[in-house]
């Protein structure tokens, strides 16, 4: 039948105080939530103020009864009843116009421990993924206790929200904080929405707590990366973050810097970056938003984590350095422009054809062909070999248009040096195939001598 947390002698099952039916829970809220069709009470003003109390004590005490949805001795009549005694509690709190009493504040912290702070299952897919679907539905399991989980963590917020985070500090503590933080492993995406809202806005509240909840999320980011590479809740604490960011002052404090260096460009290089790299790739870009002379170091985090056999992940990245050239500081784009033409020309050769075409429509970003023309003698060179090796070798019919398209423009933006490249990049070839006849008949030559002895 479930299992008890901290308070043995509660079910709601039986009430010692007050005996409670669904007529009488029907009774209690007029304003419907999760479906149901609660009615609110027309004389429940009449109660004393002492009987007020107990009643919300009587049913926090009842919600301590921990029901798994997974026993078949469980009944689901008790599980709704709960449900409909969560919803009274948190219809009381949210229509309370007074502060709640202090005698009420803990059993309800104790009442949303019990049912929010449990050991999680065993992770549904014990494999580190690498090639994922797009839909995160697919990998999703979706937690049976739910129903009661949502309205506990729709309770917990409303207190975040409501109460003196001074009066709350004794019950939302370090352990809280650090028990919350592990729930973010949880599998079911709804659970992890829920514990971003409540997550963050105990970041906003707390902010005596600031700095532990950046720490320990650092942590967890650490851990991943280095460690495990397996977590379900890291796009959701980049959202938290991507806020954090967001709200830093200028200029950046050296430890936001090191956040940048140390956790946020090492998480490029997981198997797993497609799940998150959208919420990282705007706390990067945040950063560099703030500070474009950070640019610099982003570019060479991105270019030094650059997957050589994942084109999922090179497209993304590609995205994200583009994006980059928007925002990094103009007077940086001389210094930047040759490593950053080199892997786009890498990528246009790529024998994949999503990532030579993502790559080939970078040059369509007029930011990024301002930055290639700042270093036009430097980067040519490079460009122009990747290109014509393109038109000869490239399988694809499509890439090889893309290739013609760009090299139209190129040559439309610097005819002279572009033919100048060209004609450095024929003669490098021929000396490359001279030197390779060469080298093939001096094996030749000692073929025949090998046979003649």
């Amino acid at each position: 039948m479930g299992f008890q947390r901290d308070s043995p002698k509660n079910s709601p099952k039986a009430s010692p105080k007050k005996k409670t039916t669904l007529q009488h829970l029907f009774d209690l809220d007029s304003k419907p939530y999760i479906g149901s069709n609660l009615s609110s009470p027309t004389n429940g003003r009449q109660s004393s103020f002492g009987t007020e109390y107990e009643e919300i004590l009587s049913a926090i005490s009842d919600c301590n009864f921990i029901f798994t949805f997974t026993d078949p001795l469980e009944s689901p009549s008790q599980q709704e009843l709960k449900r409909l005694k969560l919803i009274q509690v948190l219809y009381l709190i949210k229509s309370s116009k007074k502060p709640l009493h202090e005698r009420l504040l803990s059993p309800l912290m104790s009442m949303v421990s019990a049912n929010l702070f449990r050991p999680l299952p065993p992770p549904s897919n014990t494999s580190i993924i690498s090639d994922l679907p797009d839909d995160e539905e697919l990998l999703s399991t979706f937690a049976p206790i739910w129903p009661h989980l949502q309205i506990v963590y729709d309770i917990l917020l409303r207190l975040v929200l409501s109460v003196d985070p001074k009066t709350l500090r004794d019950y939302i503590d370090r352990h809280f904080i650090l028990n919350l933080l592990f729930l973010f492993q949880s599998e079911d995406p709804r659970e992890r929405e829920s514990l971003k809202n409540v997550f963050h806005r105990i970041y906003s509240r707390f902010t005596f707590y600031r700095s532990l909840m950046r720490k320990a999320m650092n942590d967890v980011f650490l851990h991943y990366v280095f460690e495990t590479e397996r977590h379900c809740g890291i796009g959701e604490l980049l959202e938290i973050c991507g806020s954090i960011i967001n709200g830093f002052a200028v200029p950046l404090k050296e430890e936001h810097k090191l956040f940048l260096m140390r956790v946020l460009l090492p998480l490029h290089k997981t198997k797993g970056l497609q799940v998150y790299h959208r919420q990282l790739a705007y706390c990067v870009s945040q950063f560099v938003q703030k500070e474009p002379a950070l640019g610099g170091v982003v570019v060479r985090g991105i270019l030094r984590y650059w997957p050589v056999t994942n084109c999922q992940k090179e497209v993304l990245l590609i995205g994200e350095l583009e994006e980059l050239v928007e925002n990094i500081d103009p007077d940086q784009y001389r210094k930047l422009a040759l490593l950053i033409c080199t892997q786009i020309t890498r990528c246009l050769s790529s024998c994949n054809s999503q990532v030579a075409e993502r790559a080939l429509y970078v040059w369509n970003n007029e930011q990024f062909v301002k930055m290639a023309s700042t270093a036009m003698e430097d980067v040519f060179p490079v460009v122009v070999e990747g290109m014509e090796k393109n038109l000869k070798l490239h399988w694809s019919k499509s890439v090889k248009q893309l290739t013609e398209n760009v090299k139209a423009m190129l040559e439309e933006m610097a005819p002279t040096l572009y033919h100048r490249c060209l004609q450095e990049t024929e003669h490098r070839e021929s000396e490359a195939c001279q030197e390779e006849m060469k080298r093939k008949q001096k094996w030749d030559r000692i073929e025949m001598a090998a046979k003649q002895n």
